[in-house]
């Protein structure tokens, strides 16, 4: 009689640790999972800082002016963003002085 209820036991702590060692490999999974999500967002931020501030430039050296707007930069020079997941803030300070520019991840 023993050694059946041993072996139950046994049993159930297998399905035990086999339960907790799935959950725990899904646990790791979706915390990988969430870093590669963030991880090329923030890279996806830097290119778009980089985008724009490579736009500033290109227009102040054509033009002789740094833009105006950001309107300007999308019509003339084809600068494109997603406005749901970043935001973005241009505050041209005159049209000789390099404007202010701040890119931010929405949600954050």
């Amino acid at each position: 009689m023993q050694f059946g209820s041993s072996l139950r036991r046994r049993r159930k702590w297998k399905g035990v640790l086999s339960a907790a060692l799935l959950i725990g490999v899904a646990v790791v999974f979706l915390v990988l999972l969430s870093s590669f999500g963030r991880s090329t967002l923030e890279r996806q931020q830097e290119s778009l800082n980089d985008a724009i501030h490579r736009d500033i430039v290109q227009c102040y050296a054509l033009e002789g002016v740094y833009p105006p707007s950001l309107e300007y930069l999308q019509e003339h020079y084809g600068l494109t963003w997603d406005p749901e997941t970043f935001f973005v803030d241009y505050e041209p300070i005159g049209s000789n002085l390099y404007p202010d520019v701040t890119v931010m991840i929405r949600g954050k």
